[in-house]
């Protein structure tokens, strides 16, 4: 399936906690490493459903320790916790940076309602 998006750069942080990603319509993101990883597309973390779907704790220190192109379409990232399952699509990321704001605030509100932190 062919992208609506086309990224033209993509630069990990030196620090290896964000992600940049600029696309050809001249919108860029920065995305931090625990935002991508537990929104991480993986069937680990979203299941095979929605009702299915983990809730990740304890990521807020999180680092990205490998990004591997997969074809032309999407990257795969590797983190420092060893996950590395999820493969990340030009569409997938742009929207996760179109939706920072709001996806965070709902995972805080999620973490909090089931009693998790960011830290452990």
């Amino acid at each position: 399936m062919a992208s609506e998006r086309w990224p033209t750069e993509l630069r990990l942080a030196q620090d290896k906690r964000s992600l940049r990603i600029m696309f050809d319509d001249g919108t860029n993101f920065d995305l931090p490493a625990e935002y991508l990883r537990i929104s991480s597309p993986s069937a680990e973390v979203q299941g095979h459903s929605p009702a299915e779907r983990k809730t990740v704790a304890g990521k807020r220190n999180v680092e990205i320790i490998g990004v591997e192109p997969i074809g032309n379409y999407a990257v795969k990232l590797t983190f420092d916790d060893m996950h590395d399952t999820g493969i990340y699509g030009w569409d997938y990321l742009y929207e996760l940076g179109s939706e920072q704001e709001q996806r965070l605030a709902a995972y805080l509100d999620e973490l909090a309602a089931k009693g998790l932190s960011r830290d452990r």
